[in-house]
């Protein structure tokens, strides 16, 4: 009978005007002299158990607008949403793609998008009991994923800059290009550790090592987060996907992982911690299970490490319908109210998708879930709404999100970016680079001129105007008297219209080849999705997709008739430059022994192709370093250079070394290393121990050019079985022809640290091997030093 006098209660209180409720809140959680957190408390205390579940469940933003003409309002599905279910955060509003059906004419430019996100905050503030401003997430990992914002190279090619400064730029230009529409919450980057080129989001990943993960990782939370939250130009940055995401069994998305603990540590969160470390506010979790425990079910990832040992100051979301899946994927839970009790006692803060989180009520109601651990949910989201100073200012300037988003100095940068990601694998006899008196040039292939399949998986739909392809980098670069043939020869996938024979005849009567082949993550609105958004593959798909979320690979071999058309250009004696445009390392045994000259391009973003034709042509010196080694064959797999002792042994078949190693790349000039020299101190620091290292580096070629000096360490004797080498530390330097440069390094205590037999985390005294170099196959300078 209490029970229910007590729900009478609320229900009568809930009854009351929103003006009279409003009256009845104001100077309290509103007060700006208070301390956030006593802003929090004041807050929650006057907030109703569905006003709190409300704030923990993300749900899809896109179909919360109504577009008529230049007019942005609030949508009919929004007004029952927040009216029903009080919701406090939306995701992908302004994404534009086949999956959410927007189109260039439905979706929203720049300063629509902020209209937009103004008109529905606009409404919550004025249409709701506490007036609490919407939280707006967007994907941001290689530019912000909404329409005529700046696109640029996937997170691979990012990682192939070995540049870390150069990507908090980056990263720092997406997030204002967000934040000038009225988002808040940036998702990215992803820090999965990608050691199986069959999985599909390889694209999405730094690499395979999880120093260069780590760098990046960094460089892009203080990128999007900046120093203050309240500056209008910064976003908080979610980390994906906790944890072990990128080595699914088989390389199928979502699969089971087997790794131990003490791997699990040392490689796998080691990136997300540093992430940490930096300041990061947000966490996603992943959708696959570790040891048979579900990510969005492990209360020792999301609590007991994340929030006890790392002191994590953000909420922690999952991902897309990964809570349902404790049901429907996993089989852990019997029902979504089940899944939902599970994920909040583990430590999952907000639900995207929201389909999960809603039967908290019950949950709660029932004494399944606590009502404090619910309060803790929304004060962790509620803390950085007030942090982000959204009571007070929850718009943004649409005129200025027009005026800035897409400016000359982003798409600039862009290019910058995209020059500094490319990879010169092969120059035989110095084909590369070009001659610009070039009388005739062939340009053919199924990436040649194909504008989505350069932009990579999580693009929206862009004007073509702003995308720079291959074949208009080259026109832009050479002269008007060039002939320039183009030939498409063939697609990614389909079979059915190639025409290799007219290619041929083009190639054959050219004084140079550039061929673009490769791979393709561009969706098209032919393409089923799942409720995730990620692709569905079916025998009948007729798109080139063959990389991105949902494709996963059984063979790494070029698709459709790409070799084909490859091999039939090189018997015509014509010079070829294969360019490869791709999201994950594809098969290229052949061209590799073949073809004098190849490129590394990855999805190289909107200006990939004039930062390509600037490499083909000399006026950039290539310096990209590959951040994963490229296989011979998936029979290798996995073929990481940094794998545990003992070496490996060549198979009956084929070298067991991979094709491309990591960390490789060549340029148009040569570097010399010397005088490598190791010193023992204390630091200022506690009187701590650290190693100092030196060498002189100089470029001895023809070409100023840049060197990623690359440092590795093995440690020769251990308690436990340790990599073979591990990279610890790099530096991208600049040098004129000629000129020299000392480069340093310090290695710390934590440098040298391992997981000991009792899973400590210590530096163990002996001897350990540092070598320096330009790839982890190209050691130039070696030492050796006791601990």
């Amino acid at each position: 009978m209490k029970h229910i006098l007590f729900i009478f209660i609320i229900s009568s209180s809930l009854s009351l005007s929103v003006h009279a409720q409003k009256k009845a809140v104001t100077g309290t959680y509103r007060d700006t002299t208070l301390t956030t957190q006593a802003r929090v408390n004041l807050l929650l205390s006057q907030m109703t158990l569905e006003e709190k579940v409300g704030q923990v469940c993300c749900l899809l933003g896109w179909e919360m607008y109504d577009k008529q003409g230049t007019k942005v309002n609030p949508s009919g599905q929004f007004k029952e949403i927040i009216k029903d279910r009080h919701i406090g955060m939306f995701w992908a509003t302004l994404r534009a793609d086949p999956w959410t059906r927007k189109t260039l004419e439905t979706g929203l430019n720049p300063q629509l998008a902020a209209e937009a996100t103004n008109a529905l905050q606009k409404y919550v503030m004025e249409n709701t009991r506490l007036g609490i401003p919407l939280f707006f997430a967007e994907e941001c990992p290689h530019g912000h994923m909404a329409i005529g914002t700046t696109i640029f190279p996937t997170s691979i090619g990012q990682a192939g800059t070995w540049n870390p400064e150069l990507i908090q730029q980056m990263a720092s230009t997406i997030a204002l290009e967000a934040r000038l529409q009225g988002a808040h919450i940036g998702y990215g980057p992803v820090l999965d550790l990608a050691r199986d080129p069959r999985w599909s989001r390889m694209e999405e990943t730094y690499g395979e090592d999880p120093v260069l993960n780590s760098r990046m990782g960094e460089a892009m939370v203080k990128g999007f987060q900046g120093t203050d939250l309240k500056s209008g130009v910064n976003v908080i940055s979610t980390l994906k996907h906790f944890t072990a995401y990128g080595v699914p069994e088989g390389g199928h998305n979502g699969s089971s992982v087997s790794v131990g603990m003490r791997e699990l540590h040392q490689s796998y969160l080691l990136p997300f911690h540093a992430a940490v470390q930096a300041g990061a506010l947000s966490v996603m979790t992943a959708y696959n299970s570790i040891d048979g425990i579900p990510c969005s079910a492990n209360a020792y990832l999301l609590k007991d490490l994340l929030h006890d040992e790392w002191n994590f100051k953000g909420f922690v979301v999952s991902d897309l319908a990964s809570i349902e899946g404790l049901q429907s994927n996993h089989a852990i839970a019997s029902s979504y109210e089940e899944a939902a009790t599970m994920s909040l006692n583990a430590g999952i803060d907000v639900d995207l998708g929201g389909n999960a989180y809603k039967n908290l009520l019950n949950a709660v109601q029932t004494h399944k879930v606590s009502p404090a651990l619910l309060d803790s949910a929304a004060a962790h989201v509620l803390r950085l709404k007030f942090e982000m100073g959204l009571f007070e200012n929850p718009y943004v300037d649409a005129a200025k999100a027009g005026k800035i988003v897409h400016n000359p100095e982003h798409i600039r940068l862009a290019r910058e970016v995209a020059q500094q990601s490319l990879i010169l694998l092969k120059n035989d006899k110095q084909l590369l680079p070009l001659n610009k008196d070039l009388k005739h040039i062939a340009v053919i292939g199924a990436n040649a001129d194909n504008i989505y399949n350069q932009l990579g998986d999580y693009t929206s739909l862009q004007n073509p105007e702003h995308v720079v392809t291959v074949l208009k980098g080259i026109q832009n670069k050479v002269k008007k008297s060039t002939q320039i043939t183009y030939v498409k020869g063939c697609s990614v996938r389909d079979t059915s219209s190639a025409e290799i024979s007219k290619a041929v005849d083009a190639a054959r009567q050219a004084d140079v080849a550039v061929v673009v082949l490769g791979g393709s993550s561009a969706r098209d609105f032919k393409t089923q999705y799942i409720e995730t958004g990620a692709a569905t593959v079916t025998s009948e798909a007729i798109s080139d997709m063959e990389s991105g979320e949902g494709y996963d690979r059984s063979s790494l071999d070029m698709m459709g008739r790409q070799l084909e058309l490859l091999q039939k250009i090189y018997e015509t004696g014509t010079p070829v430059v294969l360019v490869l445009i791709e999201g994950r390392p594809l098969n290229i045994n052949w061209a590799s022994e073949h073809v004098p000259a190849i490129i590394q391009a990855w999805y190289p973003g909107q200006e990939g192709g004039n930062a390509i034709a600037d490499v083909l042509f000399g006026d950039i010196n290539p310096a990209g370093r590959l951040p994963i080694s490229i296989p011979r064959s998936v029979g290798q797999l996995p073929v990481y250079y940094n794998h545990n002792k003992p070496y490996k042994h060549d198979y009956v078949e084929m070298n067991a070394q991979p094709l491309y190693p990591f960390g490789y790349g060549l340029s148009y000039t040569s570097f010399k290393y010397e005088n490598l020299m190791t010193q023992i101190s204390s630091s200022s620091n506690a009187n701590a121990k650290q190693i100092e290292l030196r060498c002189m580096v100089t470029n001895t070629g023809k070409y100023d050019g840049d060197e990623v000096v690359q440092l590795y360490l093995r440690d020769d004797y251990s308690s436990v079985v340790t990599p073979v080498m591990q990279l610890k530390h790099f530096k991208r330097i600049k040098l004129k022809k000629g000129e020299s440069q000392e480069v340093k390094f310090t290695l710390t205590e934590d440098d040298l640290k391992l997981y000991n037999l009792q899973m400590q985390w210590v530096a163990e005294p002996g001897s350990f091997t540092v070598m320096v170099g330009a790839s982890s196959q190209d050691i130039r300078l070696q030492s050796s030093f006791q601990w």
